[in-house]
């Protein structure tokens, strides 16, 4: 089954920074929307950046200006996190469209990866 792979979350205190990873597999030929998405115990999965292939960008109102979306050629779209707050605290994962090499259009989404920030 073919997955995005995320990585780079951790435990970190208040203010710290992390930088997450979310790489799509070879088998994949562009990415078309890439999302991060965040989902803390007892509470809906919410939307906290998105980036498209033209490059606009979305963030929530809760990670403007600490939050940053980014894609390199190689496919692999970064949240990178500064600042960050104990309310940040959750399971991230990305989602998004991409096309296939063989040019079929999927909607990937990967594992998920746990950021703590916990003082």
């Amino acid at each position: 089954q073919v997955q995005l792979v995320e990585s780079g979350g951790g435990l970190v205190q208040p203010g710290e920074s992390l930088r997450l990873s979310c790489a799509a597999p070879g088998s994949i030929l562009s990415i078309n929307t890439m999302g991060w998405y965040r989902q803390a115990p007892g509470k809906e999965r919410e939307l906290v950046a998105r980036i498209t292939q033209s490059g606009s960008t979305y963030y929530a109102d809760s990670v403007k200006g600490r939050f940053t979306i980014s894609e390199d050629n190689a496919k692999t779209v970064y949240l990178q996190m500064n600042s960050l707050k104990l309310e940040d605290t959750a399971a991230y994962s990305c989602g998004g469209a991409v096309v296939t090499t063989d040019y079929r259009s999927l909607e990937l989404w990967g594992q998920g990866t746990l950021v703590t920030v916990s003082s």
